[in-house]
Order: structure tokens, then C-alpha cells, then sequence
């Protein structure tokens, strides 16, 4: 199966980036389509969707096992033109470079559920060593991914997680109920806990942001936010413009609105920028996830206060020695062994595989000129 395009490839050592159910028939047979060249159809099947724990493994864990040369390593993003994606793979890819591997990024255009499916299957067929995948669901992957993983190619999810039992590790950004929970608490201390707030987020099926909104819901229903109330969440498919028209349409359905979240830095960019220009500026507070360079403006000009995120970079260099570490035999994935990340040091893989980068930055005026990413 040719690979569909656009695709980019980095070689050795290049330097260089969003978290429900009646989609699910709908998706599984496109998957079916586009998986049946190397996989039965099993997207979205009760076993593909089994939280139980990662995919588990025979093989017995050589702590002292060196790091494999040759190495053949693929990045697979939610959709190759998202810039925060981008600063991932391509820090992801130099890193390949250190350990004297080969690391590319190829991947849709689009976010949609099955987008990746045959990507996934083209990459099986080139004999990658591992696949390393921010999921757009976490079950239309898994058909494909568990082909990968039965011919002995190493899975890791980055970003968005697929469901547990299809991949072999999962490299969280910072804890999913941290994030989450954080997001309401820094909007609700601006808002002085009073006042009507909405989501923006990216896809209705992302893995992260629907982890990260139910964490916020979680938050939003303890006593402390009896006066906010949460009024909308909206989906910008972490589309620029999609992510500016919902943002106007949020404010002109809910003129009483004090403020927004966009947890995704496509939204929270898109967001911002509508904001900057409208009447809403200085009234509206806006928080969310977003990257530095993106935000910049927003935060000096008084759009914007204050936003969060991890280092990109890092998600995607620890992403690969992971999976360098996975594919040489270092660790199986199982809870409770240790690996060692290059410059970012030993790291140990926690309950169902999950591999965690660490707390989120704060970013304001105070300090954001100190970071350029």
C-alpha cells in the first residue's frame, strides 16, 4: 500500500512540534477498509478497547543490554502540519540520532479517527523498529498496531494515548489528573471562582483531552466552584480556523461568559487571537496549554495572563529512548523497570506502561521570554 501523502522525513541527528461514543460503527468500518491489507478488523472491538493493562510481553528485560545500532524509528502525530507536534518529533528525531538510529515523521494532514490507520500499515510493511504514535482515538489504531506489535515492532504512544492492551508504553506529558485539574484551578483563581467558563478543545475523540476534561469536571464539581459554571465544550479539531470560529460562536451564544480553556495549542493560539481583536479582550480570561513562541504576543499585549505546558522537546526525546530502550531489549513495559533517557536521565515505567515527562511550566509575563519553543 503507497504511503498517502504528505509525508516528511528527517534523517540522523536533524534538529528541531489535544483529551466519546456514537462515532464508533462509523469508524470501524473505515478501518476495516483501510486495515484489510494487513489486519483483520478490530479498531473498536471490546478486546481493542480493553483498559486492563499494556500490551504484555514474553520477552524477559536486559537492564544492561546496550542500545541497538540502526535503529529504525517512526513518529506518527495526530496530523503533520500541528506546530506542537512538530517541536516533538523533530527533537524526537534528533535524539534517534544519538543512540546511531534512523528517525522519520510521517503522517494525515487531517485529525480525523482513522486518518493514521494506513500509515500505521505502511510503516509495518517498511519493518520499522518502532512506531511511536500521538493517537486521534485510541481504538481505531489498535487493529494495526497489534499487527506491529505481533512482527516484533515496538509500539509507543506520545501525547494521546491509544488503549492500553495496543501498545507497549504510553509517554505522558505530566499526569493526566494534574493537568486537568490545574486548568480549572488556575482559570478559577482569575475568575475569582465566579462566573459561566467553556472548553475549547481539539478532536471529540482524543485520548488526552477527553482524560484531561473529565479531570477538570471532576475538579469543577467540588464545593469550592459552587458559583462557575461550565456551559459548553466544543471541538476545533485542532484546526486553526475551526478553532477562531468556535471560539466567536462561544461568545455570542454565551454573552455572560467569563472564561475559556482551550487545552490544545492549536485552540488556545486560534482563541487568542480572536480575542486580541474583539471586544471580549480584557474581559473574557482565557487559559489553556500553548507553546511560548505562540503565545508570546498574547500574553504581553494583556490578551492573555498566564497558560501552561511541558517542554515539547523532551516528550519527544524521552519518546525515542524509549522506544531505543523497548526495541534493544532493555525493558518489556512492565511496571517498575528503570531506562536511562540520554540527557534527561533514569526514568521508570509505571502502572499499564505509562512513562511520565513531568509537571507542566506556568508561563507569564514574568518568565516566558525565558523559554523559546
Amino acid at each position: 500500500m503507497a504511503l498517502p501523502s504528505p509525508t516528511t522525513t528527517l534523517g540522523r541527528g536533524a534538529a528541531r512540534h489535544s483529551y466519546f461514543p456514537g462515532r464508533r460503527a462509523a469508524t470501524a468500518a473505515v478501518v476495516c477498509v483501510l486495515a484489510v491489507a494487513l489486519a483483520g478488523c478490530g479498531g473498536t472491538t471490546k478486546k481493542d478497547n480493553d483498559n486492563g493493562g499494556a500490551a504484555k510481553s514474553d520477552a524477559k528485560a536486559d537492564p544492561d543490554a546496550p542500545l541497538k545500532k540502526g535503529l529504525k524509528l517512526a513518529f506518527l502525530p495526530k496530523q503533520i502540519n500541528n506546530p506542537y507536534e512538530k517541536l516533538v518529533d523533530e527533537a524526537g528525531i534528533a535524539a534517534v540520532g544519538e543512540f546511531g538510529g534512523k528517525g522519520k515523521e510521517v503522517g494525515p494532514s487531517d485529525a480525523s479517527a482513522s486518518s493514521q490507520v494506513s500509515y500505521i500499515n505502511t510503516l509495518i510493511q517498511q519493518r520499522q523498529d518502532a512506531i511511536l504514535i500521538a493517537a486521534n482515538d485510541p481504538n481505531a489504531v489498535c487493529g494495526p498496531l497489534k499487527q506491529a506489535m505481533k512482527k516484533d515492532i515496538k509500539v509507543v504512544a506520545y501525547d494521546s494515548d491509544t488503549a492500553p492492551a495496543c501498545r507497549q508504553l504510553f509517554i505522558n506529558q505530566a499526569s493526566s489528573e494534574e493537568i486537568g485539574r490545574s486548568q480549572v484551578q488556575h482559570l478559577a483563581k482569575q475568575l475569582d471562582y465566579k462566573g459561566q467558563i467553556a472548553i475549547l478543545s481539539a478532536t471529540q475523540n482524543a485520548t488526552n483531552q477527553n482524560t484531561w476534561i473529565r479531570f477538570m469536571k471532576e475538579e469543577l464539581s467540588k464545593p469550592a466552584y459552587k458559583d462557575m459554571k461550565l456551559v459548553k465544550t466544543v471541538y476545533g479539531d485542532d484546526d486553526d480556523q475551526k478553532s477562531f470560529q468556535e471560539t466567536q460562536g462561544l461568545l455570542k451564544a454565551y454573552p455572560k461568559l467569563k472564561g475559556i480553556i482551550a487545552p490544545t495549542t492549536v485552540g488556545i493560539a486560534a482563541a487568542a487571537r480572536y480575542i486580541s481583536g474583539s471586544s471580549y479582550k480584557g474581559k473574557v480570561v482565557l487559559n489553556g496549554l500553548g507553546t511560548p513562541n505562540q503565545m508570546r504576543k498574547y500574553v504581553k499585549d494583556g490578551t492573555v495572563e498566564q497558560f501552561a505546558l511541558w517542554d515539547p522537546k523532551k516528550l519527544g526525546h524521552l519518546g525515542s529512548f524509549a522506544a531505543a530502550a523497548l526495541a534493544s531489549g532493555q525493558i518489556t513495559g512492565a511496571e517498575g523497570e528503570k531506562f536511562k533517557a540520554g540527557k534527561l536521565g533514569e526514568y521508570t515505567v509505571g502502572k499499564d506502561g505509562e512513562v511520565i515527562l513531568g509537571p507542566p511550566t506556568v508561563f507569564d509575563k514574568a518568565n516566558i521570554d525565558k523559554f523559546h519553543f
